[in-house]
């Protein structure tokens, strides 16, 4: 027998068990279950004037066409949009770990190198820094400990109000500087110093609108990852100009407080507040738990800027709806006049029995969440939702703006109705647990920062409701258009002329 004779029947058998294992490798890699259905990549030509409208808008629109969860390939990377609460569950709940990542712009990362709290991946790094941020700093004990300052900044707010008394005030940028003096305190354990603040102040505000609206300008480096080093539109270059002027305001404030520190020489004979915390943290030898200066600033830039431009964006809404309903605004004062009493000041401890005012914010967050989209997740493996195959890569948008205004979820979605949160059975909240308002995420990546947000919205409108009346300067019109961006402000400022709601000179004090 040759040797040709004897090859044929082992070639043979390296045929069948070659074809075998790729038939089974094939079979392994083809999903089970179909990639979400969607409309085509737009050309780049075409993709530009798409990204410059308000994209939640639009993602609802597609859903009409194409269900609640579609594909879409926005440059050369594929997005999948959700626009249901039984599909955001599955994301946020059923299959979190897979979904925990997030995926940061080249902005983003230009601002905070991905080493902070909103934007660095899921594991250990960001775990540990979350479970520190949430002890030290946001936890009940400390809020409730920290309530003194929080009032003082209040009480200076109302003070500078009633001297504006008549006269034009542009909420936003009195709620911002109030927010900054509160996160500024809370990162301190007492009141900063007034030359600090002063000189922070204006050009801290400044810095902070113009780096979250390039956080939320579309940018061709995102979506085509092979032109980042080109910067086209110039926004790298111009994100890193603002996180310079941004640096240089924490660096300040870093400085400050280790010079109080070296000052005090009493590290561990008093409660530490969370700056001296991280700066300890700095100074540890062992690598699992130290922490290095970039990593402490892209922390502090989160605070500041989560905690104030957030926080002025929200209240802003509020007032603006109140103010566009007589009869909402009547029913906030006469609880207010109940629950507090026409010759008390506001106090937090009334705010568990501010119920009405509660749906007000609630109703708010839901016609106008201040992130339309939340932040878009990245899908670490493969997974199914909603019986459709979401490729390991996906960049995972959900459509909060949407849910919040389904019909089939909301009666009269479209209408500011805050009974509808009085009258639920089911109490709603802002922790994430219901999938058809959930304003600050859900599941492992929930804003951590809700407790005080909730608490300084709610402080906020109580007192300038209180204490106030407010109307629109003459002739003008109140203007309730958006403006998308990471997130989503008035169109134009909201301008407001208080007069005294009060006989009591006392409570201006």
């Amino acid at each position: 027998m040759d040797f040709f004779s004897l090859s044929l029947p082992i070639l043979a058998a390296l045929i069948i068990i070659g074809g075998s294992i790729f038939c089974y490798l094939w079979i392994a890699e083809t999903p089970t279950h179909p990639v979400p259905a969607g409309p085509r990549g737009l050309p780049i030509l075409g993709f530009l004037p798409f990204l410059q409208l308000n994209l939640h808008k639009q993602f609802t629109e597609l859903a009409q066409k194409y269900g609640p969860i579609y594909k879409l390939w926005l440059g050369s990377k594929l997005y999948v949009v959700i626009n249901s609460p039984t599909l955001i569950k599955e994301v946020v709940r059923d299959q979190d770990s897979i979904f925990a990542n997030r995926d940061p712009s080249v902005a983003a990362i230009v601002a905070t190198g991905g080493k902070d709290i909103f934007w660095s991946p899921y594991g250990q790094y960001w775990r540990d820094m979350r479970k520190l941020f949430v002890r030290e700093m946001l936890s009940n004990s400390n809020l409730d400990a920290s309530y003194v300052h929080r009032k003082h900044e209040i009480r200076k707010a109302v003070r500078s109000l009633y001297m504006k008394i008549g006269t034009c005030v542009e909420i936003s940028e009195l709620v911002f500087a109030t927010e900054l003096n509160v996160a500024l305190s809370l990162l301190w354990g007492g009141t900063v110093d007034k030359k600090i603040v002063d000189r922070i102040g204006s050009e801290f505000r400044g810095a902070v609108s113009k780096l979250v609206d390039l956080l939320g300008k579309p940018n061709v480096s995102d979506f085509f990852p092979v032109l980042a080093r080109f910067d086209i539109q110039g926004i790298e270059k111009e994100m890193k100009s603002v996180v310079l002027r941004v640096d240089e305001i924490i660096d300040s404030v870093i400085n400050e407080r280790m010079k109080k520190m070296e000052g005090e020489k009493r590290r561990d004979e008093s409660r530490k507040d969370f700056l001296q915390i991280l700066l300890e943290l700095r100074e540890q030898d062992d690598p699992q738990r130290s922490i290095n200066l970039p990593q402490i600033k892209a922390i502090l830039m989160d605070i500041l800027v989560g905690g104030t431009d957030t926080t002025a964006t929200i209240i802003e809404w509020v007032m603006a709806e109140i103010l566009n309903n007589p009869q909402v605004k009547e029913r906030v004062q006469e609880e207010l006049s109940e629950v507090v009493g026409p010759k008390n000041r506001v106090e937090e401890s009334h705010i568990p029995q501010l119920h009405y005012l509660d749906a007000v914010v609630k109703e708010t967050f839901r016609l106008h969440p201040p992130l339309p989209l939340l932040v878009p997740r990245l899908a670490t493996q493969s997974s199914i939702i909603g019986g459709c195959t979401i490729p390991k890569g996906s960049r995972v948008f959900l459509n909060i703006w949407s849910v919040q205004r389904d019909p089939l979820v909301w009666d009269n979605p479209s209408e500011f109705k805050p009974e509808r949160f009085l009258n639920d059975p089911q109490k709603f909240d802002f922790n994430g647990n219901r999938f058809q308002f959930i304003p600050f995420g859900s599941g492992r990546r929930v804003c951590p920062g809700i407790l005080l947000a909730e608490r300084m919205a709610m402080l906020f409108l109580a007192t300038f409701f209180h204490l106030f009346n407010w109307r629109l300067p003459e002739g003008e019109k109140l203007d309730l258009s958006e403006r998308f961006g990471i997130v989503m402000r008035k169109s134009t400022p909201m301008i407001a002329i208080p007069s005294p709601r009060s006989n009591h000179s006392y409570m201006y004090e």
